[in-house]
């Protein structure tokens, strides 16, 4: 089975900073991920400051050199109406583009996020006969995925053995 890793970047940060408390290790993911079969591809979508800060580029060189193609998107600074600045870098636009512009490539997707803007393009991803997982955790992903996908979702929490980054 041939398998694609799609990580949504900021969800995947704020799932281990505001949920789970510890952290995922980048390369052990991409293992777990060809655990399911042959991986074909592992991309990683990140907001990124401009000018890159010293720790956030090599963060991006570790994941690059872990296998990762990474999408990026400069972060936008929005004022908000109380004068306080939100940074934002939306990228499930591009996450839905890879899924199907590569969609041949690939038997089964693994979709790292919780965002429930995915439940359309899964459903879609299932009615042309691909296979998903979705991994996220309890509390984090939103019932419209744990809907759509079932017992095709994998909870992180469980995995914390295998994917755990030891400091």
């Amino acid at each position: 089975m041939r398998v694609s890793l799609f990580v949504d970047g900021a969800n995947y940060y704020y799932m281990q900073r505001d949920k789970l408390k510890w952290n995922i290790d980048a390369q052990k993911l991409r293992d777990w991920a060809a655990s399911k079969g042959e991986l074909v591809d592992a991309f990683y979508y990140i907001g990124k400051s401009a000018p890159s800060d010293l720790r956030e580029q090599k963060y991006l060189d570790m994941l690059a050199y872990s296998g990762y193609s990474l999408v990026t998107k400069e972060i936008k600074e929005i004022l908000q109406d109380d004068g306080s600045i939100t940074r934002k870098a939306n990228l499930d636009i591009e996450i839905v583009l890879d899924m199907f512009n590569t969609i041949d490539n690939y038997d089964m997707a693994i979709l790292v996020s919780g965002d429930g803007d995915f439940e359309r393009p899964l459903q879609l991803l299932r009615a042309r006969g691909k296979k998903f997982i979705v991994l996220s955790t309890a509390g984090f992903v939103a019932s419209e995925i744990r809907m759509v996908a079932g017992m095709h979702f994998v909870d992180v929490a469980n995995l914390r053995d295998e994917l755990e980054r030891i400091t």
